[in-house]
């Protein structure tokens, strides 16, 4: 008997599009420009913001975006829809910023700080507007530890079932819906304690 699929955030049709992408990167493979152009513009900003919440820079952000696709593009001919397209990608998308990340460790430092605690409070949420702005979301997210954040990136921006984003993250289902309470659980404490000093500062 199959189990039944893991509740997800995913709107109705939300299945169709997602059948009709991983259709295009099928399709993709023969070479077909239209089914190419149709596969990167259905993803390019879900990649974008994937490598952005990971902690990619703007400039880092549009680089490895690139980097995602060109990977993706030269191995369509591995790719035989066994996942959806977009778990598919994401994964190529998770090892390009891990190859970033471990080039960049690899390097000299050019320039550095000594004042690590001015550096990690510049990352602290302040005076913020409320959940739904992206810039304060971005910050709150930035203090979450990289696994949960991930998770919740994949899972509440996303909209990734549970099984995609473990896929994704290559760990059990399990282990993503943990990060994804704990990433959630931290978010409203932080936002409720931002809330509570926002008046305080107001009435200054």
């Amino acid at each position: 008997m199959t189990p039944a699929p893991p509740p997800s955030r995913r709107q109705p049709g939300t299945d169709a599009k997602e059948a009709s992408i991983t259709a295009w990167a099928l399709a993709a493979r023969t070479g077909d420009p239209d089914a190419v152009d149709h596969f990167v513009r259905a993803l390019h900003r879900d990649v974008r913001r994937y490598v952005t919440f990971l902690g990619a820079d703007p400039q880092s952000a549009d680089d490895l975006t690139q980097d995602t696709f060109l990977r993706a593009l030269g191995s369509l001919h591995h790719f035989e829809g066994r996942s959806s397209a977009r778990t598919w990608l994401l994964s190529i998308a998770r090892r390009a910023v891990a190859d970033s990340i471990r080039h960049d460790s690899a390097r000299p430092r050019l320039a550095a700080t000594d004042d690590w605690e001015s550096a990690a409070e510049r990352t602290q949420p302040r005076g913020l507007p409320g959940f739904d702005d992206g810039v304060a979301l971005a910050e709150l997210l930035a203090t979450l530890p990289d696994e949960r954040r991930e998770a919740f990136v994949l899972t509440q921006l996303l909209g990734l079932p549970y099984a995609e984003a473990a896929d994704v993250s290559e760990c059990p289902i399990g282990t993503v819906r943990s990060r994804v309470a704990r990433a959630r659980t931290s978010l409203i404490e932080w936002l409720n304690d931002a809330e509570r000093t926002v008046p305080v500062a107001a009435a200054a």
